[in-house]
């Protein structure tokens, strides 16, 4: 009996990791993963004439992937070994006889990666992998903001550090907005989504900038060599030398510290941007590692203590329908509300009707929900033992409940959608949102509750509509100030001279965002020049492709947009920017900024910078060329004045770049 049942678990194991490592598409929870292979652990333990000595349960992650040069770890890159409960943390300080200090760091869930560099420069990168063979993704983590490219004051020879590449939770939900509005597969969760984004070909990582990583850092190899002799010194060492280290850590002296630091992250986790599963806990002395060792698969001197995995019953009162930017139709499921994770649930996402159907979620289930990813409501599956017969099965309408239009299904995806993109006032709401965004026009006072006020007024039928609205216009929803009105269209005016890539991700073409629209402009230099391309020459820049390419020729196509791009070109809008060439006075200069900006965001003024050849950093050093200070500048500009590097305002700034 225990034998079949251990075949079964390998199966299972086998399956459900290949999954999670290699394909970066779970099936199951992290929690019902971790109960698989706990179950097989013990079982291997207790009848070990039965238990597969080579099996990956003693051995690290995944394989490495065919389209990646390999990379030989010369310290392999282990896993950790979780502890699930008080007791069996105590255990853990037991087994290891050690006395002294513990650091406690978040558990971050993401991938592992390990950084080389050479002098201070990085010039390689890997994925664990199995722990000792991983991917060389050296030219994708390039394109990562928050990987130094230099270290700051760096030590000679070579430097090895290993961390955690993850997607916030703001960039995720962004990212799975986009893939909902699209009609594509949402990821189950940032660690995913981040492995994923990662692991792209080099034909398709643009969507690496595209869709934003960003990285921690928590282990220097050989630490002894640069005379760091704690965990706690290393994770200041990296600090030091401008690697990002996550702030959630903590120096404590015994297990009862240990314990403090676990209970009060175990609600307050959920206050950061990024997904987290547990605590790891390290014996601080770095010198004792070598004589307490390591399994094949994991150190003896630390652990991952898991937290349980926060899941309730309640209520499906209904389904409804949400039409996004695109006209994709998502349905939302209405809960009876419910505490969970620290917050009142009464929504979650249902993906789409194939979901829906491959769950046998019924209106009127009671239902299993979680939040995937420590923060996204979602559905699990429904007690077919408690339904009275009542329940009902979901059905897609088959018009639009916000504008009656017949819905069409999109062919071989799972998609449905609404066609009328000119008039259906979901749509419209949405779009303005996405118009008024950071990355679209930047036009602050815009937000969700105005959207959706005006779409409601009836005022605008059209995204250029806005421009057209007198201050009597705005005081009249909903009672707006008069100077809150001023400022609204102060910032329309504003955003009429954004850069023209601004307006090319505001129009909301489908697959394009702001780094492909930045691409897009830099090549043709103007909107006519824009819309008069053929699908050939739009596929043909590089980072875009031809799927992108159609969309945006398709965009182009449609009477009602065009319409919109002639009612902006009258309003004077900024619709030209200069063709990028090969060549710049700024190629390899590195920019920092600091404060905030008058005329443009820093993430505007980086994408500048970049255009035109130069280099945005987070961090001052001596190699820093120029530092640009705008309003409310901070350490960054102390540093800057210490290291005697050329500090810019903002207005010359401005001049160097409109020059080029």
């Amino acid at each position: 009996m225990f034998e079949t049942r251990m075949n079964e678990l390998y199966r299972l194991v086998k399956y459900h990791a290949g999954l999670y490592y290699d394909k970066d598409s779970p099936e199951i929870s992290d929690s019902e993963y971790d109960a698989l292979v706990r179950e097989l652990n013990e079982l291997e333990r207790d009848y070990p004439e039965f238990a597969r000595k080579d099996f990956l349960t003693h051995n690290v992650g995944g394989s490495p992937s065919e389209l990646f040069a390999k990379v030989n770890h010369d310290v392999p890159m282990l896993s950790l070994d979780n502890v699930f409960n008080p007791q069996e943390l105590v255990n853990f300080f037991e087994r290891i006889k050690a006395e002294g200090s513990f650091t406690c760091e978040m558990k971050i869930d993401g991938l592992a990666v390990s950084l080389v560099y050479e002098d201070g420069i990085f010039i390689r990168g890997a994925t664990r992998g199995n722990g000792k063979t991983g991917e060389d993704v050296t030219a994708n983590l390039m394109l990562v903001d928050s990987v130094p490219k230099k270290l700051i004051n760096a030590p000679r020879g070579r430097v090895e550090v290993r961390g955690e590449v993850l997607m916030t939770l703001d960039r995720f939900n962004a990212v799975n907005e986009k893939r909902s509005e699209n009609g594509e597969k949402l990821f189950a969760n940032p660690r995913n989504a981040a492995a994923g984004t990662l692991r792209q070909s080099e034909k398709n990582n643009h969507v690496i900038s595209e869709r934003g990583l960003d990285i921690f850092l928590y282990y220097l190899v050989d630490a002894e060599k640069f005379g760091v002799k704690s965990q706690s010194g290393a994770l200041k060492w990296l600090s030091e030398h401008g690697l990002p280290v996550q702030s959630a850590c903590k120096l404590c002296k015994n297990l009862d510290e240990v314990n403090d630091f676990i209970s009060f992250w175990q609600n307050e986790r959920y206050k950061l941007n990024y997904v987290t599963d547990g605590v790891v806990i390290k014996l601080d002395d770095l010198t004792k590692w070598p004589e307490i060792g390591s399994t094949s698969h994991a150190p003896k001197w630390a652990a991952a203590y898991k937290y349980p995995p926060e899941e309730a019953k309640t209520r499906l009162k209904d389904i409804i329908i949400s039409v996004g930017r695109t006209g994709v139709l998502t349905p939302v499921a209405i809960l009876e509300p419910v505490r969970l994770a620290g917050t009142q649930v009464s929504r979650a996402g249902l993906h789409n009707a194939d979901e829906i159907a491959r769950k046998d979620i019924r209106i009127g289930d009671i239902v299993r929900v979680r939040k995937a990813a420590e923060i996204i409501p979602e559905i699990i599956d429904s007690d077919i033992n408690s339904r009275t017969g009542n329940e009902k099965v979901f059905i897609m309408p088959e018009k639009c409940p916000a504008c009656n239009s017949e819905i069409i299904k999109i062919p071989d995806e799972a998609a449905y959608r609404c066609p009328n993109r000119a008039s259906c006032p979901a749509q419209l709401k949405e779009s303005l949102k996405y118009f008024a965004s950071r990355d679209g026009m930047n036009i602050k006072g815009i937000g969700k509750k105005l959207a959706e006020k005006l779409t409601a007024s009836g005022k605008i039928k059209r995204l250029s509509d806005i421009y057209t609205l007198t201050a009597d216009d705005w005081k009249n929803l909903d009672k707006i100030a008069e100077l809150s009105a001023n400022n609204i269209l102060s910032q329309l005016e504003i955003s009429k001279s954004r850069p023209f890539e601004n307006l090319v991700t505001a129009l909301g073409i489908p697959d394009v965002g702001k780094n492909t629209a930045v691409l897009i402009t830099e090549h043709f230099g103007n909107i006519d020049a824009l819309i008069s391309a053929d699908e050939e020459n739009l596929a043909s820049i590089e980072g875009v492709g031809p799927v992108i390419a159609h969309s945006v020729y398709e965009f182009f196509r449609n009477d009602e947009n065009l319409q919109m791009i002639n009612d902006f070109k009258a309003m004077g809008f900024n619709m030209s920017c200069k063709i990028k060439t090969s060549g710049s006075e700024l190629t390899g200069k590195i920019f920092v900024f600091t404060g905030t900006l008058e005329n443009m965001t820093r993430d505007e003024a980086g994408g500048k910078v970049k255009s035109l050849g130069g280099k945005v950093s987070g961090s001052v050093s001596k190699k820093t060329d120029y530092v640009v200070a705008g309003d409310m500048a901070g350490s960054k500009l102390k540093k800057a004045e210490s290291l005697g590097v050329k500090i810019l305002t903002e207005q010359e700034f401005l001049s160097i770049i409109n020059d080029r």
